[in-house]
């Protein structure tokens, strides 16, 4: 039987999104090194980090849109190069501000461009069948690739050097963008076809500008409660994940003695289990009340983070490990639920409106990662980041459960979509 096509498109773009995920390993990795060699304090390196995780949220509504305009080929392969330049310049630097530069804007503006968004684009279009799965798995492509650069890229940093850690990730970057510009396709129509499970669509591509039609669903959906409420969680989600723990995990397990490279093993395997939950996330968000979903998410993810500061120590005790992987299956099993909820609030401008909840996920991050950073350099440790991060926690699960699927006012699409869709296209 003839497999189709929208299996290789899912195919290329886990791969894509795999190769961007090994940059967003490398700040907990990098943030001891550059200690030592530069003297820099975790507060300076951390802000580069804020920075690369504010305009990695910020640029994913506007990526959305070019991509509407554009094509997902273009904008990705232009987001994985932008990404290559980015990681290898870092090599050359001397200053904080070039880190800055380097990791903070390059980075950041080319990790957002094919972010989160990209997935929630993909199976937009290529996906009516299966499309809850399939999120789940684009999505665990990025925890994937933390999974197999984390620890690479920690002994790289330990041994040869963080600048080959950098070059590692530029070299492979580079290697997915011919597999991107031969491979992936931006409408089933484009090779004659129609989407997984659903009947042909007709495609207009967008003639408004990508930021003007941005901003405008912006506009049309800040006027929501259910918007506001679901960017609130995910602004949390962000805090609680890439921001604390992504970014501060390895150094605060090396502040209790633990060597790099096995505090890196364990968000490895943060990696591993969250690719369980979250490809689980994905099938239960065809069939359980996303909401819902957010809701227990959030009370595990907030009472595990409210213990952890009593489990490090300087070798990996069973408490810890037990962390790791309630921990992990929890990780971005968040996102395929939030999808869902986009989707079926704002119809045809979901992609877009994730864009915008997402790139909230990511100024809660940055916010996180200087906090914790200024929290470790003021109080000596990182105790208090976590019990606060673990009370947010429980206040996104309330948010999250006040989010109305439909209605009168918030059940309305957001407009601004030049795309017309087929009236019987599952929601």
């Amino acid at each position: 039987m003839r497999v189709h096509r929208a299996w290789l498109v899912a195919g290329v773009a886990f791969v894509a999104i795999l190769g961007a995920a090994g940059f967003r390993a490398t700040p907990g990795v990098l943030i001891t090194p550059l200690h030592e060699e530069f003297g820099w304090s975790t507060g300076e390196i951390s802000l580069a980090v804020s920075i690369n995780l504010v305009l990695y949220g910020l640029t994913a509504p506007f990526a959305a849109a070019l991509m509407d305009r554009f094509g997902m080929r273009r904008v990705v392969a232009a987001a994985l190069t932008l990404v290559a330049l980015g990681s290898g310049l870092t090599v050359f630097m001397g200053a904080s501000w070039q880190l800055v530069l380097c990791w903070g804007v390059l980075v950041g503006l080319g990790t957002g461009s094919m972010a989160l968004v990209f997935v929630a684009t993909v199976t937009d279009r290529w996906f009516v069948r299966h499309r809850g799965i399939v999120t789940g798995v684009l999505t665990a492509g990025g925890a994937t690739g933390q999974l197999v650069f984390l620890p690479v890229l920690a002994w790289l940093a330990e041994g040869p050097g963080w600048r080959v850690a950098s070059l590692t990730v530029t070299a492979a970057a580079l290697i997915v963008v011919p597999l991107v510009w031969v491979f992936l396709r931006d409408h089933p129509s484009d090779v004659g076809t129609t989407p997984l499970g659903g009947p042909a669509v007709v495609v207009r591509r967008p003639t408004t500008n990508a930021a003007v039609r941005a901003l405008a669903v912006l506009r049309s959906a800040a006027r929501t409660r259910a918007f506001w409420f679901l960017a609130g969680g995910f602004a949390i989600c962000g805090a609680s994940t890439n921001g604390l723990v992504g970014t501060h995990f390895i150094p605060a397990a090396h502040d209790h003695g633990m060597p790099q490279a096995t505090a890196a093993g364990l968000l490895a395997l943060v990696g591993i289990f969250d690719v369980v939950g979250t490809v689980a996330s994905g099938w239960l968000s065809d069939k359980v009340d996303p909401k819902v979903l957010l809701g227990v998410y959030y009370v595990l993810r907030g009472l595990s983070l409210m213990v952890l500061p009593g489990l490090f120590a300087a070798t990996t005790e069973p408490s810890m490990l037990l962390f790791i992987i309630f921990y992990g299956l929890d990780w971005v099993a968040t996102v395929p639920p939030t999808v869902a909820l986009c989707r079926k609030i704002y119809g045809a401008d979901g992609s877009v409106v994730f864009g915008w909840v997402f790139a909230s996920h990511q100024v809660g991050a940055a916010v996180a990662a200087i906090g914790a950073g200024l929290t470790r350099d003021h109080l000596g440790a990182y105790d208090l980041a976590w019990y606060a991060a673990g009370g947010l926690c429980l206040v996104a699960a309330v948010m999250s459960l006040a989010v109305r699927h439909a209605g009168s006012h918030d059940g309305a699409p957001a407009g601004g979509q030049d795309r017309t869709r087929d009236a019987s296209r599952a929601h």
